[in-house]
């Protein structure tokens, strides 16, 4: 799963750019690249996706990484605590305490229409750092390259923060993350409606995004 950061936000629209996959080239005595086999390339794939997964989500879920483009990511170190995890699986946790019990169900529906319709993964996390679960979510979401991980946590001013999966990002022009961070992630929108009105508003903006056709042209307006 790739993760993006994007200059302005910078995440969490199609975050930052994808690392760049280039064929491994094997030393040779006759100083000419050998063509590795494509078993031993696949291996090397997967094996580089699930380095690139587990850094991410390890400063990303903690805010270390963030696609809003604060530049916060030196600022954070890792966690990983499990016990801040719930006894069963729901696609949202919110730690921060930012939604009722009414808000949290209906955002579980949503999430559960959008994976129903869409084939996309979307999982909420509300925070405030250090308190999150961070590194432990990507076990217990079983996060792929479908899924977006919402981090909303106000700590540095803007609360919208997302890690994008590579298969999202393949559909979602990265823009549309920028401007959903800039539009309901900013500090005055949350202040003045409240962390939860911008959870809300974003998971609506992004459930609509997903459900539009791919094409030159989707998710050019943050609804």
């Amino acid at each position: 799963m790739a993760f993006l950061q994007i200059p302005a936000w910078s995440p969490t629209s199609r975050a930052p750019a994808h690392p760049m996959l280039s064929r491994p080239i094997a030393a040779s005595s006759h100083l000419s690249p050998s063509k590795p086999s494509l078993p031993n390339f696949r291996n090397w794939v997967s094996n580089f996706r699930s380095k690139s997964l587990n850094v991410a989500l390890s400063s990303a879920l903690t805010l270390g990484l963030s696609l809003t483009g604060v530049g916060f990511a030196e600022a954070k170190v890792g966690v990983n605590k499990p016990e801040l995890l719930p006894i069963e699986f729901t696609p949202v946790i919110d730690i921060a305490g930012f939604l009722s019990d009414g808000q949290e169900k209906r955002l579980a529906q949503e999430i559960a229409d959008i994976e129903k319709d869409t084939g996309f993964k979307l999982r909420v996390l509300a925070q405030n750092y250090p308190d999150t679960p961070g590194l432990a979510i990507k076990d217990f979401w079983q996060v792929d390259d479908r899924t977006i991980v919402f981090v909303a946590d106000p700590t540095f001013g803007n609360i919208l923060n997302f890690n994008v999966g590579a298969s999202v990002d393949l559909d979602i022009p990265r823009s549309f993350w920028s401007r959903l961070a800039g539009k309901y992630g900013n500090m005055f929108y949350w202040k003045e409606k409240g962390e939860d009105a911008s959870v809300e508003a974003a998971v609506m903006a992004i459930s609509n995004c997903l459900r539009e056709p791919v094409g030159p042209n989707n998710c050019s307006e943050v609804k």
